[in-house]
């Protein structure tokens, strides 16, 4: 038997639908959903098999322009993610269209030449088919794309002809990762990823950019459960009243939601204790961005 194996990066402007695409493909949750855009800030890798091939997707954070230090990390990180690529995937709203990000984003895929990537339209419930295939032609004459996949990862329309093709075209190698392994996230990266997504749905103040969640310490239990010690820095003291929330309810109400999709994804019961810390300058610790995943030095 031949088994063929590769990574495939998406890349696209933030919300345009790479953390649900990846959830998709995978069939599990791997990557943070919110409403809120550049949510993702690490590449995280899920893994996805369709036959004889296994998909490694590098979920990169949304291609905007950056303004800070982590920003810049992030875009990095995108890019980044583009090169190690066998195959890359742009992913575009069908409703917005052609952006100035996604000009920005094609001018860089043409200055970089040699790279396979490949179209996917997403979120085509949103616009009638005419607008929908103009989109195309410009998109097609803007870059030479291997091929047009018309898709909607949120309800899975055309997704499974995507992960096919895809497979098809893994080079032959044997697979990177055991069989029941989903992502190659550290287990603590993906716990306080959980936590992070919580508190970015609950608070719809502009704060998920200034607080981050690490998990400090995590304990397997003889009774096969496991605490998780986690904390939340923020930068202002206003910022730990408002995580906090009136009488700690804030901060009970997203750990209680973390905990219980833990135990879904661990399988297991899990005891949460989360703390809430003033940090400054975590935005400036190089220490604060290894454990997101990011390269410190890409930000400067």
């Amino acid at each position: 038997m031949t088994t063929r194996a590769g990574f495939v990066a998406l890349i696209g402007e933030p919300n345009a639908g790479k953390s649900t695409l990846t959830n998709r493909m995978v069939g599990a949750k791997v990557s943070i959903v919110t409403h809120k855009v550049q949510t993702t800030r690490a590449r995280i890798r899920g893994v996805a098999i369709e036959g004889d091939s296994q998909i490694v997707f590098v979920d990169t954070p949304g291609l905007f322009q950056p303004r800070r230090r982590l920003d810049r990390a992030m875009v990095a990180a995108a890019w980044g993610g583009v090169a190690d690529a066998d195959i890359t995937v742009l992913l575009i709203e069908a409703h917005r269209g052609i952006t100035h990000g996604v000009e920005r984003i094609l001018e860089t895929l043409n200055d970089q030449k040699g790279r396979r990537v490949v179209l996917a339209i997403n979120k085509i419930d949103r616009v009638e088919a005419p607008q929908l295939l103009e989109l195309t032609e410009k998109l097609n004459a803007a870059y030479d794309f291997e091929q047009t996949f018309m898709i909607s990862a949120e309800k899975g329309h055309g997704v499974k002809d995507l992960r096919e093709w895809l497979a098809g075209e893994m080079p032959e190698s044997p697979w990177l990762y055991p069989e029941d392994q989903i992502a190659d996230l550290p287990m603590r990266m993906i716990a306080a990823e959980m936590t992070r997504e919580k508190l970015t749905l609950r608070l719809h103040q502009e704060l998920p950019y200034q607080l981050t969640v690490e998990t400090e310490a995590w304990e397997e239990r003889k009774d096969g459960s496991a605490r998780i010690d986690q904390i939340v820095y923020v930068m202002r003291d206003g910022h730990k009243g408002i995580v906090l929330g009136n009488k700690g309810e804030t901060i009970k109400a997203v750990g209680k939601l973390a905990r219980e999709e833990l135990e879904e994804f661990l399988g297991r019961k899990v005891h949460l204790f989360l703390q809430v810390k003033v940090r400054k300058n975590w935005l400036e610790e190089a220490e604060r961005y290894s454990e997101m995943g990011l390269d410190f030095r890409d930000g400067n």
